[in-house]
């Protein structure tokens, strides 16, 4: 029987984003401090989002509404990559992108903390944009996910295929 495995993955699902940015352009359409602004926020592609407003306060201010509504729909901030509102004209336009997969760099880095810190055993691989994690225990894998979820890599990290 193959050793015990799991994957490290940083993934977003896009419906809880697309939920989170439809409830908060309701918000923005209904509250009374956005009337009258202008403040809309669509996608722009697949994986990007763009934010808009007449000045400049209220454009933070729409995305802070956003922020907090895929926090409240379980999204990582760290899922999501957000400019800073510039002068387009008339508008103050702001765009953010969503971050999904393990760049090589952070991949590196997560992948020296293994061997670093975890238990002896187990070794990690980078397979593409995400980690294969195996050893002889499955306690060494769950404390290797503890160590993990404990770290900050500067993207959020989900673990799947636990076998």
């Amino acid at each position: 029987m193959a050793d015990p495995s799991f994957d490290v993955v940083s993934k977003v699902d896009r419906q809880e984003v697309d939920n989170a940015l439809n409830q908060a352009a309701k918000e923005l359409a209904n509250r009374f401090d956005f009337r009258g602004t202008g403040t809309k926020i669509s996608w722009a592609g697949e994986e990007s989002v763009t934010l808009e407003s007449e000045t400049e306060e209220r454009c933070k201010a729409a995305i802070e509404v956003f922020k907090e509504k895929l926090v409240k729909r379980g999204v990582s901030m760290k899922a999501l990559d957000m400019g800073t509102p510039a002068s387009s004209g008339q508008v103050y336009k702001v765009s953010g992108k969503l971050v999904q997969g393990i760049s090589q760099e952070i991949a590196k880095k997560v992948s020296k903390k293994i061997r670093d810190e975890a238990p002896k055993g187990v070794q990690a691989q980078i397979q593409g944009d995400q980690l294969r994690v195996s050893g002889k225990k499955k306690d060494d894998l769950q404390a290797v996910i503890q160590l993990l979820k404990e770290s900050d890599f500067d993207v959020a990290l989900q673990f799947e295929n636990f076998r």
